[in-house]
Protein backbone atom coordinates (compact mmCIF):
# COMPACT_ATOMS: atom_id res chain seq x y z
CA UNK A 1 0.00 0.00 0.00
CA UNK A 2 1.50 3.32 -1.24
CA UNK A 3 0.04 5.98 1.35
CA UNK A 4 0.92 9.95 1.40
CA UNK A 5 0.29 12.05 4.40
CA UNK A 6 0.43 15.80 4.85
CA UNK A 7 2.91 16.19 7.15
CA UNK A 8 2.54 20.16 6.80
CA UNK A 9 1.04 20.93 10.63
CA UNK A 10 4.34 18.74 12.36
CA UNK A 11 6.56 21.22 10.09
CA UNK A 12 7.17 23.94 12.76
CA UNK A 13 6.01 23.82 16.20
CA UNK A 14 4.59 20.56 17.39
CA UNK A 15 1.42 20.78 19.43
CA UNK A 16 -2.13 19.17 19.45
CA UNK A 17 -2.43 18.09 15.14
CA UNK A 18 1.07 18.66 14.68
CA UNK A 19 2.19 16.18 17.37
CA UNK A 20 -0.23 13.79 16.75
CA UNK A 21 0.55 13.83 12.90
CA UNK A 22 4.43 13.30 13.99
CA UNK A 23 4.00 10.54 16.57
CA UNK A 24 1.32 8.74 13.84
CA UNK A 25 3.70 8.56 11.43
CA UNK A 26 6.33 7.06 13.98
CA UNK A 27 3.88 4.36 15.13
CA UNK A 28 3.41 3.60 11.52
CA UNK A 29 7.03 3.28 10.33
CA UNK A 30 7.52 1.19 13.42
CA UNK A 31 4.46 -1.09 12.70
CA UNK A 32 4.85 -1.55 8.96
CA UNK A 33 8.75 -1.68 8.47
CA UNK A 34 9.01 -4.13 5.69
CA UNK A 35 6.92 -2.45 2.75
CA UNK A 36 3.53 -3.63 3.64
CA UNK A 37 3.20 0.11 3.58
CA UNK A 38 4.95 2.53 1.67
CA UNK A 39 4.92 6.06 3.30
CA UNK A 40 5.70 8.97 1.68
CA UNK A 41 5.45 12.45 3.95
CA UNK A 42 4.36 15.50 1.68
CA UNK A 43 5.65 19.08 3.21
CA UNK A 44 5.03 22.89 1.46
CA UNK A 45 6.85 25.77 2.73
CA UNK A 46 8.10 29.15 1.74
CA UNK A 47 10.65 29.41 4.23
CA UNK A 48 10.53 26.17 6.58
CA UNK A 49 12.25 23.03 5.18
CA UNK A 50 11.19 19.36 6.14
CA UNK A 51 14.38 17.77 6.93
CA UNK A 52 13.52 14.22 8.13
CA UNK A 53 15.34 13.28 11.67
CA UNK A 54 15.72 9.43 13.07
CA UNK A 55 11.67 9.60 13.81
CA UNK A 56 11.23 9.49 10.26
CA UNK A 57 13.52 7.28 8.95
CA UNK A 58 11.98 4.89 6.65
CA UNK A 59 9.57 7.00 4.95
CA UNK A 60 10.33 9.39 1.84
CA UNK A 61 9.69 12.95 1.77
CA UNK A 62 8.75 15.50 -0.73
CA UNK A 63 9.17 18.94 0.58
CA UNK A 64 8.00 21.65 -1.69
CA UNK A 65 8.69 25.48 -1.83
CA UNK A 66 5.30 26.60 -1.96
CA UNK A 67 3.69 29.09 0.76
CA UNK A 68 1.24 27.37 2.78
CA UNK A 69 -1.55 29.73 2.32
CA UNK A 70 -1.12 29.74 -1.07
CA UNK A 71 -1.15 26.07 -1.59
CA UNK A 72 -4.03 25.97 0.88
CA UNK A 73 -5.91 28.56 -1.12
CA UNK A 74 -5.60 26.57 -4.36
CA UNK A 75 -6.55 23.63 -2.61
CA UNK A 76 -9.43 24.50 -1.17
CA UNK A 77 -11.04 26.64 -3.17
CA UNK A 78 -10.33 25.14 -6.88
CA UNK A 79 -9.29 21.70 -5.53
CA UNK A 80 -5.94 22.02 -7.67
CA UNK A 81 -3.47 20.69 -8.01
CA UNK A 82 -3.17 16.90 -7.21
CA UNK A 83 -1.27 15.63 -4.99
CA UNK A 84 0.03 13.64 -7.65
CA UNK A 85 1.30 16.37 -10.15
CA UNK A 86 2.82 18.06 -7.32
CA UNK A 87 4.59 15.16 -5.99
CA UNK A 88 5.31 13.20 -9.38
CA UNK A 89 3.91 10.02 -7.79
CA UNK A 90 1.12 7.38 -7.64
CA UNK A 91 -0.56 6.56 -4.46
CA UNK A 92 -3.25 4.52 -2.93
CA UNK A 93 -4.32 7.02 -0.26
CA UNK A 94 -4.02 10.30 0.15
CA UNK A 95 -4.24 11.51 3.67
CA UNK A 96 -5.20 15.03 5.39
CA UNK A 97 -4.42 15.73 8.77
CA UNK A 98 -7.28 18.44 8.90
CA UNK A 99 -11.37 17.90 7.83
CA UNK A 100 -10.57 19.15 4.01
CA UNK A 101 -9.84 16.96 1.40
CA UNK A 102 -6.51 16.55 -0.39
CA UNK A 103 -6.98 16.89 -4.51
CA UNK A 104 -6.10 13.41 -6.00
CA UNK A 105 -6.89 11.81 -9.12
CA UNK A 106 -7.00 8.12 -8.45
CA UNK A 107 -5.84 7.60 -4.74
CA UNK A 108 -8.20 7.23 -2.35
CA UNK A 109 -8.89 10.08 0.04
CA UNK A 110 -8.94 10.20 3.58
CA UNK A 111 -9.11 12.80 6.15
CA UNK A 112 -8.70 13.21 10.21
CA UNK A 113 -11.35 15.60 11.90
CA UNK A 114 -10.18 16.65 15.25
CA UNK A 115 -13.02 18.55 16.88
CA UNK A 116 -15.78 20.31 15.33
CA UNK A 117 -15.51 23.56 17.13
CA UNK A 118 -14.56 26.02 13.81
CA UNK A 119 -18.53 24.98 13.50
CA UNK A 120 -19.55 25.84 16.79
CA UNK A 121 -17.87 28.80 17.22
CA UNK A 122 -16.27 30.11 14.26
CA UNK A 123 -15.01 33.48 16.49
CA UNK A 124 -12.43 30.74 18.75
CA UNK A 125 -10.45 30.24 15.46
CA UNK A 126 -8.51 32.34 12.43
CA UNK A 127 -7.43 32.39 9.31
CA UNK A 128 -7.97 29.61 6.78
CA UNK A 129 -9.72 27.54 9.34
CA UNK A 130 -12.49 30.69 9.83
CA UNK A 131 -12.30 31.46 6.08
CA UNK A 132 -12.77 27.25 4.81
CA UNK A 133 -13.64 25.20 7.36
CA UNK A 134 -17.44 25.92 8.08
CA UNK A 135 -17.84 26.24 4.43
CA UNK A 136 -16.40 23.13 3.41
CA UNK A 137 -16.40 20.67 5.94
CA UNK A 138 -19.66 19.23 5.16
CA UNK A 139 -18.97 18.60 1.68
CA UNK A 140 -15.73 17.52 1.88
CA UNK A 141 -16.43 14.85 4.76
CA UNK A 142 -18.97 12.95 2.90
CA UNK A 143 -16.84 12.88 -0.03
CA UNK A 144 -13.86 11.42 1.62
CA UNK A 145 -13.33 7.80 1.28
CA UNK A 146 -12.90 7.19 5.25
CA UNK A 147 -13.28 9.49 8.13
CA UNK A 148 -10.80 9.19 11.25
CA UNK A 149 -11.64 10.86 14.08
CA UNK A 150 -9.71 10.74 17.86
CA UNK A 151 -12.08 10.35 20.26
CA UNK A 152 -15.54 8.81 20.45
CA UNK A 153 -17.15 12.43 20.86
CA UNK A 154 -15.57 13.91 17.49
CA UNK A 155 -17.19 10.53 15.73
CA UNK A 156 -20.77 11.20 17.39
CA UNK A 157 -20.48 14.89 16.05
CA UNK A 158 -19.36 14.27 12.37
CA UNK A 159 -21.96 12.03 11.88
CA UNK A 160 -24.28 14.60 13.56
CA UNK A 161 -23.59 17.39 11.88
CA UNK A 162 -22.30 16.18 8.60
CA UNK A 163 -24.68 12.93 8.31
CA UNK A 164 -21.95 10.50 7.59
CA UNK A 165 -22.20 6.92 8.59
CA UNK A 166 -20.76 5.23 11.30
CA UNK A 167 -18.98 2.64 9.20
CA UNK A 168 -16.89 5.55 7.22
CA UNK A 169 -15.91 6.61 10.33
CA UNK A 170 -13.03 5.16 12.63
CA UNK A 171 -11.75 6.54 15.90
CA UNK A 172 -7.93 5.93 16.16
CA UNK A 173 -6.99 8.12 19.42
CA UNK A 174 -3.42 8.90 20.08
CA UNK A 175 -1.50 7.00 21.94
CA UNK A 176 0.20 7.86 25.70
CA UNK A 177 4.37 8.82 25.35
CA UNK A 178 6.66 6.58 26.05
CA UNK A 179 7.06 8.05 29.55
CA UNK A 180 7.76 6.00 32.93
CA UNK A 181 5.96 7.41 35.83
CA UNK A 182 7.55 9.98 37.93
CA UNK A 183 8.40 8.29 41.00
CA UNK A 184 7.41 11.19 43.42
CA UNK A 185 5.75 14.56 43.19
CA UNK A 186 8.05 17.26 43.11
CA UNK A 187 9.58 17.91 45.81
CA UNK A 188 8.78 21.49 46.28
CA UNK A 189 5.46 21.65 46.27
CA UNK A 190 5.62 22.05 42.16
CA UNK A 191 2.77 24.19 40.32
CA UNK A 192 -0.26 24.38 39.02
CA UNK A 193 0.12 23.56 34.93
CA UNK A 194 -1.52 24.18 32.15
CA UNK A 195 -0.44 22.74 29.03
CA UNK A 196 -1.29 24.31 25.41
CA UNK A 197 -1.73 26.49 22.96
CA UNK A 198 -3.41 30.20 24.13
CA UNK A 199 -6.41 30.70 22.20
CA UNK A 200 -10.15 31.35 23.49
CA UNK A 201 -11.19 27.84 23.32
CA UNK A 202 -8.53 27.11 25.98
CA UNK A 203 -10.77 28.96 28.40
CA UNK A 204 -7.32 30.28 29.82
CA UNK A 205 -9.44 33.83 30.71
CA UNK A 206 -11.55 31.50 32.73
CA UNK A 207 -8.18 29.93 34.36
CA UNK A 208 -7.31 32.82 35.62
CA UNK A 209 -10.57 34.34 36.73
CA UNK A 210 -10.15 31.14 39.38
CA UNK A 211 -6.64 31.89 40.38
CA UNK A 212 -7.27 35.53 41.00
CA UNK A 213 -10.36 34.38 43.12
CA UNK A 214 -8.60 31.74 45.02
CA UNK A 215 -5.87 34.45 45.72
CA UNK A 216 -8.21 36.50 47.34
CA UNK A 217 -8.57 34.14 50.13
CA UNK A 218 -5.66 31.70 50.15
CA UNK A 219 -1.83 33.14 50.30
CA UNK A 220 -0.44 29.59 50.38
CA UNK A 221 -1.64 29.53 46.18
CA UNK A 222 1.42 27.80 44.33
CA UNK A 223 2.53 29.53 41.27
CA UNK A 224 0.25 28.76 38.19
CA UNK A 225 2.48 27.99 34.91
CA UNK A 226 1.04 28.65 31.35
CA UNK A 227 3.09 26.76 29.06
CA UNK A 228 2.25 27.64 25.37
CA UNK A 229 1.94 29.50 22.35
CA UNK A 230 0.17 32.79 22.73
CA UNK A 231 -2.02 33.65 19.96
CA UNK A 232 -2.82 37.48 19.12
CA UNK A 233 -5.96 36.69 21.21
CA UNK A 234 -4.09 35.88 24.19
CA UNK A 235 -3.33 39.72 24.15
CA UNK A 236 -6.17 40.52 26.81
CA UNK A 237 -4.48 37.34 28.90
CA UNK A 238 -0.71 38.29 29.23
CA UNK A 239 -1.79 41.55 30.02
CA UNK A 240 -3.40 40.51 33.33
CA UNK A 241 -0.34 38.65 34.16
CA UNK A 242 1.39 42.03 35.11
CA UNK A 243 -1.04 43.17 37.02
CA UNK A 244 -1.19 41.97 41.29
CA UNK A 245 -2.59 39.45 42.29
CA UNK A 246 -1.51 37.82 39.17
CA UNK A 247 1.78 39.25 38.53
CA UNK A 248 3.33 37.56 41.53
CA UNK A 249 1.42 33.76 41.03
CA UNK A 250 0.96 33.31 36.96
CA UNK A 251 4.13 32.86 34.59
CA UNK A 252 3.71 32.54 30.50
CA UNK A 253 6.65 30.62 29.37
CA UNK A 254 5.69 30.00 26.02
CA UNK A 255 6.10 27.04 23.50
CA UNK A 256 7.57 24.23 24.78
CA UNK A 257 9.70 22.16 22.49
CA UNK A 258 8.32 17.89 22.58
CA UNK A 259 12.01 17.33 23.85
CA UNK A 260 11.21 19.46 26.88
CA UNK A 261 7.51 18.60 27.35
CA UNK A 262 7.86 15.81 30.20
CA UNK A 263 10.42 18.22 32.47
CA UNK A 264 7.74 20.87 32.53
CA UNK A 265 4.82 18.14 33.61
CA UNK A 266 7.59 16.59 36.06
CA UNK A 267 7.08 19.59 38.21
CA UNK A 268 3.45 19.79 38.60
CA UNK A 269 1.00 19.45 40.79
CA UNK A 270 -1.43 19.09 39.23
CA UNK A 271 -2.92 19.73 35.47
CA UNK A 272 -5.35 21.91 34.71
CA UNK A 273 -7.04 21.61 31.35
CA UNK A 274 -10.44 24.05 31.40
CA UNK A 275 -11.21 23.88 27.43
CA UNK A 276 -14.59 24.87 26.24
CA UNK A 277 -14.11 22.07 23.97
CA UNK A 278 -11.67 19.50 22.57
CA UNK A 279 -11.45 16.93 20.28
CA UNK A 280 -8.83 14.75 22.28
CA UNK A 281 -6.56 16.89 25.02
CA UNK A 282 -2.95 15.54 24.60
CA UNK A 283 -2.13 17.11 27.58
CA UNK A 284 -4.57 15.44 30.14
CA UNK A 285 -3.36 12.35 28.43
CA UNK A 286 0.44 12.73 28.81
CA UNK A 287 0.17 14.46 32.62
CA UNK A 288 -1.68 10.87 32.71
CA UNK A 289 1.23 8.73 31.70
CA UNK A 290 3.51 10.42 34.61
CA UNK A 291 1.26 10.40 37.04
CA UNK A 292 0.56 13.60 37.44
CA UNK A 293 -3.41 14.81 38.90
CA UNK A 294 -5.67 16.08 36.24
CA UNK A 295 -9.09 18.78 36.44
CA UNK A 296 -10.38 19.10 33.19
CA UNK A 297 -13.46 20.71 31.70
CA UNK A 298 -16.68 18.59 31.12
CA UNK A 299 -16.33 19.38 27.67
CA UNK A 300 -15.50 17.97 24.02
CA UNK A 301 -13.77 14.80 24.77
CA UNK A 302 -12.18 15.16 27.45
CA UNK A 303 -14.11 12.71 30.02
CA UNK A 304 -13.78 10.01 27.03
CA UNK A 305 -9.38 10.90 27.81
CA UNK A 306 -9.88 11.16 31.99
CA UNK A 307 -12.88 9.08 32.46
CA UNK A 308 -12.47 8.38 36.23
CA UNK A 309 -9.21 9.03 36.79
CA UNK A 310 -9.26 13.12 37.63
CA UNK A 311 -11.80 16.37 38.10
CA UNK A 312 -14.44 17.25 35.81
CA UNK A 313 -16.23 20.44 35.98
CA UNK A 314 -18.13 22.94 33.84
CA UNK A 315 -15.51 24.99 32.40
CA UNK A 316 -17.74 28.15 32.25
CA UNK A 317 -17.63 28.25 36.58
CA UNK A 318 -15.01 29.83 37.63
CA UNK A 319 -15.83 29.15 40.81
CA UNK A 320 -16.08 25.46 40.30
CA UNK A 321 -12.97 25.38 38.78
CA UNK A 322 -11.37 27.02 41.72
CA UNK A 323 -12.99 24.83 43.77
CA UNK A 324 -11.72 22.04 41.99
CA UNK A 325 -7.86 23.10 42.35
CA UNK A 326 -8.38 23.60 46.07
CA UNK A 327 -9.51 20.16 46.69
CA UNK A 328 -6.53 18.83 44.26
CA UNK A 329 -4.11 21.03 46.32
CA UNK A 330 -5.39 20.40 49.46
CA UNK A 331 -6.62 16.49 49.82
CA UNK A 332 -3.36 14.08 49.80
CA UNK A 333 -5.42 11.21 49.30
CA UNK A 334 -7.77 12.62 46.22
CA UNK A 335 -4.51 13.63 44.62
CA UNK A 336 -2.23 9.89 44.99
CA UNK A 337 -5.79 8.59 43.69
CA UNK A 338 -6.02 10.30 40.91
CA UNK A 339 -2.52 10.12 39.81
CA UNK A 340 -2.70 6.17 40.52
CA UNK A 341 -6.08 5.83 38.11
CA UNK A 342 -4.31 7.93 35.37
CA UNK A 343 -1.26 6.19 34.97
CA UNK A 344 -3.44 2.54 34.74
CA UNK A 345 -5.78 4.78 32.41
CA UNK A 346 -2.85 6.40 30.34
CA UNK A 347 -1.64 2.71 29.54
CA UNK A 348 -5.00 1.71 27.74
CA UNK A 349 -3.72 4.13 24.95
CA UNK A 350 -1.40 2.73 22.75
CA UNK A 351 0.55 4.52 19.20
CA UNK A 352 0.64 0.58 18.28
CA UNK A 353 -3.00 0.42 18.06
CA UNK A 354 -3.65 4.12 16.54
CA UNK A 355 -1.10 2.41 13.37
CA UNK A 356 -3.67 -0.21 13.29
CA UNK A 357 -6.23 1.53 13.57
CA UNK A 358 -4.81 3.81 10.40
CA UNK A 359 -3.86 0.93 8.47
CA UNK A 360 -7.23 -0.48 8.76
CA UNK A 361 -9.04 3.07 8.01
CA UNK A 362 -6.52 3.26 4.57
CA UNK A 363 -7.82 -0.57 3.67
CA UNK A 364 -11.34 0.57 4.01
CA UNK A 365 -10.97 3.69 2.28
CA UNK A 366 -9.20 1.84 -0.95
CA UNK A 367 -12.05 -0.26 -1.13
CA UNK A 368 -14.82 2.15 -0.51
CA UNK A 369 -13.08 3.51 -3.72
CA UNK A 370 -13.08 0.90 -5.91
CA UNK A 371 -16.42 0.44 -5.45
CA UNK A 372 -17.40 3.52 -5.77
CA UNK A 373 -15.34 3.88 -9.36
CA UNK A 374 -16.94 0.25 -10.38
Amino acid sequence: MRALIDYRAALRERSGVGEYAHQLVRALLSAYPHGDLALTLFSSSWKDRLVPDADLAGAAVVDRRVPVSLLNLAWHRAEWPPIEWLTGAAFDVAHSLHPLLLPARRAAQVVTIHDLNFLAHPERTRAEIRRDYPRLAADHARRADHIIVVSPFTAREVERHFGVPAERISVCAPGAPDWAPRATPPPDGGYVLFLGTLEPRKNVGGLLDAYERLAARRRDLPPLVLAGKATPEATPWLERLTREPLSRLVRHIGYVDPNARRGVYEGARVLVQPSFDEGFGLPVLEAMTLGVPVIAANAGALPDVLGDAGLLVEPGDPDALGGAIERMLDDDALRAAASARGVLRAQTFRWDRTAACTHEAYQLAIEHKRCASA
